[in-house]
């Protein structure tokens, strides 16, 4: 789904994008990020479309979503350097 796409299933949720990511647990900044690809990740798109639908027919999936008490997304590790596979790949040549 297109970033603008995805923007728009947010509002018909009645959510601006800050107040989206803070539901799911995660940071603006993530969100945000992926306007500069002009694409959203499938599991957002996924999430985006369902509460867009789920306001239009009335349906509060908010406090659903709170309920969940969802744990904060596990830090990936900032890579160091090159590829490791590019390091032995280049000692074979």
């Amino acid at each position: 789904m297109d970033y603008e796409e995805f923007k728009r299933h947010i509002g018909k949720a009645g959510l601006k994008i800050n107040s989206f990511a803070k539901l799911l647990g995660l940071k603006q900044s993530s969100i945000t990020n992926y306007s500069k690809d002009g694409e959203v990740p499938n599991h957002l798109a996924i999430i985006a479309l369902l509460m867009g639908e789920m306001a239009d027919n009335k349906l509060d999936f908010k406090i659903k979503i709170q309920n969940l008490e969802l744990k904060k997304p596990i830090k990936r590790p900032k890579a160091f350097g090159r590829n490791k596979t590019e390091d032995i790949n280049s000692e074979n040549e």
